[in-house]
């Protein structure tokens, strides 16, 4: 671990992404792995306004990979300028997660393969007319693949150690 002049921390990784903040690469990777929420993705819109969105993804090979309709706004916006951030993390206390910026890479989804992933990690199953109508043979799907250049991790589960979950968003 490397600790900068602004008392913030790199890690020395092998991942293909620079690591910082209190997480280790390893915990990163696995936080990625192993958390099921969205991912906030930010990108520009062609005049040069920022878009956000939350897309379903999975972590795999060093990126995460998100699935979406292929006359989805998000789709142009990226094919335009494919510098993004994005951010995965716990929407209850003790508050914990990843933030990066990286690149967008998007590529045809033709035999749903990665959405049918993704629905059966966020909703369980194929079963419901939701996971139908995504997998429905009228959509035409695309893959979002975002190449992580720098991350930072974080864990606030030490100081907010005594706090519960309020319920309320």
């Amino acid at each position: 671990m490397l600790i900068r002049a602004d008392r913030s921390t790199e890690h020395v990784t092998d991942t293909p992404f620079s690591v910082r903040g209190s997480l280790s690469p390893e915990a990163v990777e696995e936080f990625l792995r192993s958390t099921v929420v969205p991912v906030r993705l930010s990108c520009h819109r062609p005049s040069g306004d920022l878009w956000m969105l939350s897309l379903w993804f999975r972590y795999r090979e060093g990126a995460l990979e998100c699935a979406t309709a292929a006359s989805s706004d998000v789709v142009g916006f990226l094919r335009a300028d494919d510098a993004v951030a994005f951010e995965v993390s716990t929407n209850d206390p003790p508050y914990r997660g990843v933030r990066g910026n990286g690149v967008a890479r998007i590529e045809a989804d033709e035999d749903k393969a990665l959405l049918r992933a993704l629905v059966e990690r966020y909703l369980g199953s194929t079963d419901s007319s939701l996971a139908q109508n995504l997998l429905s043979d009228d959509r035409e799907e695309v893959r979002i693949r975002i190449e992580p250049e720098t991350v930072y991790g974080w864990d606030y589960s030490e100081r907010m150690g005594d706090t519960a979950p309020t319920g309320q968003n």
